[in-house]
């Protein structure tokens, strides 16, 4: 494995993800169906018609997350959901198993990549049945290496988050994806709190991570406006997911921290127009740059001259346009007699002086 690289780039249904690729949009629908199949389907035609790439699940049960146990560590203490059991904020919030056949047959009929968060062994299993593309793996499981094993078996792209993780947590999940033999590993820099507040963003972390493990970097962003999205991009992000809502009025366990499809198609557009503020490396003229080179200054006679007057700064400027001789010659030019009769506004050119 000594020679192990990742792929610099990498494709999934067929959209290239990667450097020299505009941004990858992943809209999160997690749990933002509110129970309904219906808003569901409706939430995957909003991120694709707001120019998400593709749009996400969640794929658990309550019972495939923890157990209904009323014990204290069981209980949610803080933040949005204060108060909630664990066993009842999952049951709430899942995504049913028995939608997901209808929601990527719905996702395929718009145009739109649908893929999925598993959170255990039978929902990678299920996934798989339905021919998922890629695969998520959540900020909360980064620490679950038998996992993290299970999906990279099957071959198919990962994206993973690292919110909460360290360095060595980090660096033991990537190097897990790599000795199971998958080459195609986005790694998502997060900040895991509900909403993020901008300021703990530390997008240079996202950086370093792309620099040290030499991967395909990118944010999972659960800050409240698309900044830091923006920012990230500008820093080299190839890969930007947002949770989403049909609107943030319906309510429900991630509306707080989602956007809707305005900010959603904000988002398409500002990150792909920071990736094109990127550029290259170019020090060659623009073709608009180079139709204002003459409005340059340059050096221009401001007074009617007769020949062997000598040029003085009171005959001689260094004005707009550009049309004269360069203002680099201004002083090799000053004391020198002028070779003919010159008009008050005549550009500077050699033939101009003895």
């Amino acid at each position: 494995m000594n020679d192990f690289e990742f792929s610099k780039c990498i494709a999934i249904d067929g959209k290239q993800i990667g450097a020299g690729y505009p941004p990858y949009i992943i809209a999160e629908l997690s749990a933002n169906h509110n129970g309904s199949l219906e808003k569901a389907k409706a939430t995957i035609l909003a991120a694709k018609e707001s120019g998400a790439n593709a749009i996400k699940l969640q794929t658990y049960t309550a019972d495939t997350m923890t157990i209904d146990c009323d014990h204290d560590e069981f209980m949610l203490k803080g933040g949005l959901w204060d108060g909630y059991k664990l066993y009842d904020l999952y049951e709430w919030a899942h995504t049913p198993y028995e939608w997901h056949e209808e929601l990527f047959r719905y996702a395929k009929a718009i145009g739109i990549t649908l893929f999925s968060t598993p959170f255990d062994e039978t929902a990678v299993d299920l996934l798989e049945n339905l021919g998922a593309p890629a695969y998520k793996i959540a900020s909360f499981e980064i620490t679950d290496l038998p996992l993290i094993r299970y999906i990279a078996a099957t071959g198919k792209p990962i994206i993973m988050s690292t919110g909460m993780a360290n360095e060595e947590e980090i660096a033991l999940a990537i190097d897990t994806v790599k000795q199971a033999g998958c080459t195609e590993l986005v790694v998502l820099h997060c900040i895991s709190s509900y909403p993020a507040p901008i300021e703990q963003a530390n997008l240079l972390t996202m950086t370093d991570i792309i620099n040290q493990h030499h991967v395909i970097g990118g944010l999972s962003d659960h800050t409240l406006t698309n900044v830091a999205a923006i920012t990230a991009v500008a820093l080299g992000a190839n890969v930007i997911e947002k949770h989403f809502i049909v609107s943030k009025a319906d309510k429900g366990p991630d509306s707080e921290f989602s956007i809707e499809p305005q900010q959603l198609s904000e988002l398409c557009l500002d990150t792909y127009q920071a990736w094109q503020a990127l550029g290259k490396v170019n020090y060659e003229l623009s073709d608009n740059e180079r139709e204002n080179v003459k409005y340059r200054r340059s050096l221009y006679f401001v007074a009617d001259l007769k020949k062997g007057d000598v040029i003085t700064k009171d005959n001689m400027r260094c004005i707009r346009p550009g049309l004269g001789l360069p203002p680099q010659h201004y002083d090799e030019i000053l004391g020198r007699e002028i070779a003919q009769d010159i008009p008050y506004g005549t550009p500077v050119h050699w033939t101009s002086i003895k």
